[in-house]
């Protein structure tokens, strides 16, 4: 069996490593070459303590396995992250442990690089304004994602404290080089032709009529019942695609619009039906959504990755 440490997990896969691998999982999703099994939910001894567990099967690969996601509240008490995941990986032949991997940046990575192949395939290709409605960990991650498949010039952030937002536009200049500040949500939103929510907000951000003809929007936020990001009228009246329709609509951003009978679930796209020839966008005035609840075969993919990579380059330890 092989341990793969966040550390190690960290150095071996790239923004761009992870967009390739997890465009791969989508098409051989679409392909019906992988399989996603039922979420399993549960509690710890605090109530307020919280994890899941992910799993699939990824056939052409041999990949089966399962990842673990925790939130921890109390951890902060204690300087450690509330959340943290970790994936087991098996041996296809016997079931026995392959390789155990931390994996809470490669979370990060994959949740990033599956919103970045859904602006490469949905978002007009002359987008250089995006706004991101959050400044916190994970909004990074989304930024060098986007960066990486549209020419992006300039950055703006919306978020309910403006330190923060201010912090990370420095950031984003000095790191990258681009041209970023922190703005009110409205003047975000109607200046973006690609708008990125990353929140664990339950009701929406902006207004529907904020958001501007051609704009596609990447709904991050989502992953549990109750869990909200955008008004359920712009839901109705854009182009939509997922990950998971059936999760969209139950623990994902379309859950709302769903409920309320604004859209039914045949009008919702795979991407991994985008990637093997569906319809994507059909016009530059068209508003598209994609909606990302999170999936395991993202997991199992860039785990994979990283374990296959962390082997070839001797920082796999063997256990």
């Amino acid at each position: 069996m092989f341990f793969v440490s966040e550390e190690r997990a960290k150095r071996v896969v790239s923004t761009a490593d992870a967009i390739e691998t997890i465009e791969d999982m989508f098409r051989e999703y679409g392909q019906g070459e992988a399989v996603v099994f039922p979420v399993v939910m549960g509690k710890g001894p605090d109530t307020s303590n919280k994890f899941s567990m992910k799993s699939g099967l990824m056939q052409a690969r041999g990949v089966v396995g399962l990842k673990v996601g925790s939130y921890w509240p109390g951890n902060r008490e204690q300087g450690k992250e509330a959340h943290a995941s970790s994936t087991l990986l098996l041996d296809p032949e016997t079931g026995y442990p392959h390789a155990f991997v931390e994996a809470s940046n490669l979370t990060a990575l994959r949740t990033a690089a599956a919103d970045a192949v859904a602006t490469k395939y949905l978002s007009r290709e002359d987008s250089t304004t995006l706004a991101i409605f959050c400044a916190g960990h994970q909004a990074w991650f989304e930024l060098l994602a986007v960066h990486e498949v549209r020419p992006i010039k300039k950055v703006l952030i919306a978020n309910r404290f403006q330190a923060s937002a201010i912090a990370f536009a420095k950031r984003i200049r000095d790191e990258l080089g681009l041209d970023a500040e922190c703005a009110e949500k409205e003047i975000a939103a109607k200046s973006a032709d690609i708008i990125v929510t990353v929140t664990a907000a339950c009701a929406p951000l902006f207004k529907a009529s904020w958001v501007r003809p051609g704009t596609h929007i990447s709904a991050m936020g989502a992953d549990s019942e109750g869990k909200q990001e955008l008004d359920p009228f712009l839901i109705s009246k854009s182009t939509l695609f997922t990950d998971v329709v059936q999760q969209s609509v139950s623990v994902g951003e379309y859950e709302a619009a769903y409920k309320a009978g604004l859209i039914t679930m045949d009008q919702i796209t795979t991407l991994g039906e985008i990637l093997n020839g569906a319809q994507g966008r059909i016009s530059n005035d068209e508003i598209t959504i994609f909606d990302s609840s999170g999936m395991a075969l993202q997991d199992l993919a860039i785990c994979s990755l990283a374990l296959n990579k962390a082997c070839k380059q001797g920082k796999a330890i063997k256990i």
